[in-house]
């Protein structure tokens, strides 16, 4: 595996297109896990992601509703490109029932699956995932952000 890679994202806009970016190389069956406080971008990540997927549909945190599923569209480049399903495991406080129930593995058969506060939780649903841990400055916009495939 590579190192990982670090950026520094002083706007949305900025976070919103390191989510493009990542997606470039994002299939089908891939798991994100999205870690960081309040406020550090993880949703602002999966607009873009979902952007560089060409997924159809508004992007927003799934907090009350725990998953939202999005169709699979077409993406920037022309190609078709995959469903994403957007969880937000905070709510879940480890209950692996409730996880369990969500169908994760299932998803990831057929989607890219993006889960904020994911970190401890969905790991092993895959062999490999990509990490994105996201901090935010106190008293600032300014977002830091670190990713690495694991596994």
């Amino acid at each position: 595996m590579a190192d990982p890679q670090r950026a520094t994202l002083d706007t949305v806009e900025d976070t919103e297109n390191l989510g493009r970016a990542l997606a470039a190389d994002l299939r089908a069956g891939d798991l994100v896990v999205l870690d960081g406080p309040l406020g550090a971008g993880k949703t602002a990540l999966t607009r873009g992601i979902a952007a560089g997927l060409g997924v159809a549909g508004r992007v927003s945190s799934p907090t009350f509703i725990i998953a939202r599923a999005h169709r699979p569209g077409t993406r920037p480049d022309g190609s078709a490109g995959p469903a994403l399903v957007h969880v937000d495991a905070y709510r879940l406080a480890g209950d692996l029932d409730e996880l369990d129930a969500l169908d994760l593995d299932t998803d990831l058969q057929h989607a890219v699956v993006v889960v904020e506060w994911g970190r401890g939780v969905v790991e092993h649903l895959t062999e490999r995932h990509l990490r994105v841990q996201l901090a935010r400055e106190p008293e600032s916009d300014v977002r830091t952000a670190v990713w690495e495939w694991v596994g």
